[in-house]
Order: structure tokens, then sequence, then C-alpha cells
């Protein structure tokens, strides 16, 4: 029987704020195991949380971002459950009121754009994580350094349609937070996952399916290969006249394949009542207004300037407007050299390349957007070649150089002298006659052959574009 598939995702964030949650403690990755911590974190008796106003400023920023209505009035609740990593035995968490309703993502998937509705967006604290030590089954260990760090839940509505379209929505998430400047969205550091819940119905049906759980994942990949199993296990089951029980499931990395974890939860299972350390949020229009003002421009908006205003091509648009950090850096260097489309080829490509050949970041660059945008002046006013351009970008990159100070100490300075070029040219033609007799023929490529012999003649310094027309004139 065919089936559709109903995918909804409840994406978790931690936010990027210095302190956690309810305590000034550093909110920072690493560190020795259970190094940041206190009282608070651990609800030791008598003490008491104190809200982190900049981790309510953020959550309402990833709101506004995504289109949500923040709630004038939100409060915390107490959710209770029992894992050695929550150390107080219970979860500050949202229930009925959380701070954002409603809202969407819209997404591009399959050429196509499509839009994922979200229910809320609420703040919680992260729990501790729990280390279970390898081929043992009887020892665990927990660090509590992640707990009491600041975490949104974005609940989207089941409108997902297949694995590709929940990757396509999480990414797009993922973008918004990040441009949003929120979260690090780190996904190896556990900063940035996911919960899936999928269910299977009939095809031309309206009513859902049950629906399973696939918990805590921190991948692209591996979200994608969960998703694809589960709708085989749950099409499996149904068609041959079984139900799909509904649960909690984990990923097994290892075999590509889910587990069955526990029975998925319902609300009351977790206990919730209203938080009595911490009062109700009260969020008036002007703190609104004051978090919308700060919002940067939207990674879609962004996009679409690239395109309509300064010329970028629409994929390569795509690729420099990827991370709030890249897009900074190439408007940086289109504004230093003042010509986006050579900057945006630059930067897309062999920038970039050489960035991932030296495992670096953007961030970490050792060659600055003002600094590339001076090698594409020195490119752009003719005073070096594109292969001499290349060049010195790469030892830039190695050395940390400026381009002016590696052209002038090389004797990079490209010629454009006619009367030096036109020698290299004669010389080229008498050592290559049946080329040249070639391209009088009328064979177009031989003049490739010819232009790049000059321009090793000439190490690379003569002008190809004087080179390709003082060829044609002396071949003619």
């Amino acid at each position: 029987m065919p089936y559709e598939v109903v995918i909804g995702l409840e994406i978790h964030a931690e936010l990027s704020t210095v302190g956690k949650l309810f305590t000034w403690t550093a909110n920072r990755f690493g560190g020795e195991p259970n190094s940041r911590i206190d009282p608070i974190t651990l609800g030791m008796p008598g003490v008491l949380p104190v809200l982190n106003r900049t981790a309510v400023d953020y959550t309402m920023r990833a709101a506004l971002a995504m289109d949500c209505d923040v709630q004038p009035f939100s409060k915390f609740d107490r959710k209770h459950y029992f894992y050695p990593d929550l150390p107080k035995g219970y979860q500050i968490s949202q229930k009925d009121l959380p701070i954002a309703l409603d809202g969407h993502v819209d997404f591009d998937v399959n050429g196509g754009m499509r839009r994922c509705r979200l229910t809320r967006i609420h703040l919680e604290e992260d729990a501790g994580k729990s280390i279970h030590a390898e081929g043992r089954n009887d020892v665990s260990w927990v660090d509590y350094n992640r707990s009491c760090v600041p975490l949104i839940e974005i609940v989207g509505e089941p409108d997902l349609r297949s694995p590709e379209e929940a990757i396509a929505y999480w990414r797009a998430v993922k973008e918004i937070l990040e441009y949003a400047g929120v979260s690090d969205c780190n996904m190896e550091e556990g900063s940035f996952r996911c919960d899936a819940n999928i269910s299977l119905m009939p095809e031309g049906s309206d009513e859902f399916g049950t629906r399973a759980e696939l918990k805590n994942m921190n991948s692209f990949r591996y979200v994608q290969q969960a998703l694809e199993f589960e709708i085989k296990r749950q099409a499996q089951i149904l068609d041959s006249g079984g139900k799909v029980d509904q649960e909690t499931r984990l990923f097994d990395v290892d075999t590509g394949t889910t587990r069955a974890m526990r029975n998925k939860e319902e609300a009351s299972d977790y206990r919730y009542f209203p938080e009595p350390d911490l009062v109700p949020l009260d969020i008036d229009d002007a703190w609104i207004q004051d978090v919308r003002d700060s919002l940067p421009e939207a990674p879609r908006a962004r996009r679409r300037r690239l395109v309509d205003e300064m010329g970028v091509p629409e994929q390569t648009a795509v690729v420099l407007s990827g991370t709030r950090a890249l897009a900074d850096f190439f408007e940086t260097v289109a504004e230093g050299c003042g010509d986006a489309v050579l900057a945006a080829n630059w930067v897309q490509g062999d920038f970039l390349g050489y960035i991932r050949e030296a495992g670096r970041d953007i961030e970490d660059s050792p060659v600055g957007p003002q600094e590339l945008a001076e090698l594409l002046t020195l490119l752009k006013d003719d005073t070096i070649s594109g292969r001499i351009a290349k060049t010195v970008l790469e030892e830039m990159i190695s050395t940390g150089e400026s381009a002016k100070t590696i052209v002038e100490a090389k004797g990079l300075v490209q010629v454009t002298d006619t009367s030096a070029i036109d020698d290299w040219i004669r010389q080229v033609i008498e050592e290559n006659p049946g080329p040249a007799e070639d391209f009088r023929g009328g064979t177009a490529k031989a003049l490739g052959f010819l232009v790049g012999q000059v321009m090793k003649l000439s190490r690379g310094k003569a002008n190809p574009r004087m080179v390709n027309e003082l060829l044609r004139k002396a071949l003619s």
C-alpha cells in the first residue's frame, strides 16, 4: 500500500549567552567534567534561580526571526523525570505559556519552496550528559557542565513530507539562528540537535498514523538515515497488518537502524507544575520592538539582495550567504575592490578552496577581507594577472603577508609593455610553426596553445588579454 510520510521536528538549540540560564557560571563547551557547576546548577537546598535576561532576549530574537508571536505573558514550569543527568529531579521548562507561539520557516527543496509552520518556541535549561564506559554496561558517569545551559526548543507542525524536506527545513532553521547571532549551532558539540516525530498514513487519507519519536540526533546525515529506516520499518509493519507502537526510539549509527527506547511519554507523565521560584515573564511592546530592531538582515533577504542589487549569480549567492560570517566577509571584499562579481567568483572559488584545504574556518582565516580586496584590486587594475593572483593568494594564506608585499618582493607586476610582449610572441611563433599555421588555417584551439606558451615564456607576467590580442594580430 502506498503511504504518505508525515514528519515533525522538535529542534533544540543552545543559546550563546555568557552565563547559564539561572546562574552566572560560564556557559562554555568542554572543560574538565563537573568543573562548570555551582549550587544552583545542582539544585542544592536553599538556592534560588535567577533568570538570565540575555537568554530571554535571544529567545525573542529567534522567535521574531521566524515570524513567531512573542507572548506578553509567559511562565516557567517544573518538568519532572528521573534520569541521572538531571540533578534536581526536574527540568525548568515552559509548558502551557511559552515565550512564543505560531510562526513559520520557509525553505528550498528540490528547486521549490516549502513552508513549515511552527507551534511554539520555549526556553528551558539543558540537562547534563551521561557518559557510558566503552565495552561495559555496568559503569556510567555523569558530567553536569551542560546542566542549566539555556536551550530553546522550536516545535514545528507535522508539515514535512519526506526526509529531504526535513533536512532542508532543519538547515534553514540553523541558518536563521546563526544569522540572528543567538546560537553557534555547533552540531559536533551538541548545541544544535533535534527529535523527529514520524508516522505513515495511507495516501489520500487525512488522518495521521501513530508516530514514533526519534530522539536526540545531531547530524543531518544521521537524521536522514534514521527517517529513511523508520519509513521502511513502519511500512513493513502496516503492510503485514500490524500496528505501529507510539514510542521513543534511538538511532544506532553503526547499524543504520532504530531501536525502541521507551514508550512515548505524554505531558501528564512529567507531572508539570508552575515553577514557584521564578516570577512570570511580562514582556511589553517596547521590549519586543527593541529586540526586533536588533535583528540583522534575514538570510533569505540577504541572498535576494546579493542577486538583485549586487549582480551575483543565484547559485553563487546561495553559497556566499550560507553563513553570516561568510556573507559579511564577501561584502567587505566586494566593497574594498569595487567589483561584486569579481569578489564573488574569488571568494566562492579560489579563496574558499584554499581555506578549506588549510583546514580553517572563515572566521580564523589568515587573510582578512581587506587583504583579499587588496589582491583583487591589483588584479582588477592589471597590476597582476589572474594566474599570478592565484599564486599570490596561496602565499598570502600560508605566510600571512599582504598581496602588495609579495608582488613587490618577487617582482610579479604584470607586463603591459607592447614591445616586450611582441618579442615573446615572435619567439613563440618561430619555435611553434605548426600550431601557428594551424590557427591560420582555421583551427581556433591552436591559439590557446600559443597563448599558453607566451605566458610560460613570460613566467606568467604578460597581460593575458594583450597577449591574445597581439597574437591574433601577429598571425593574421
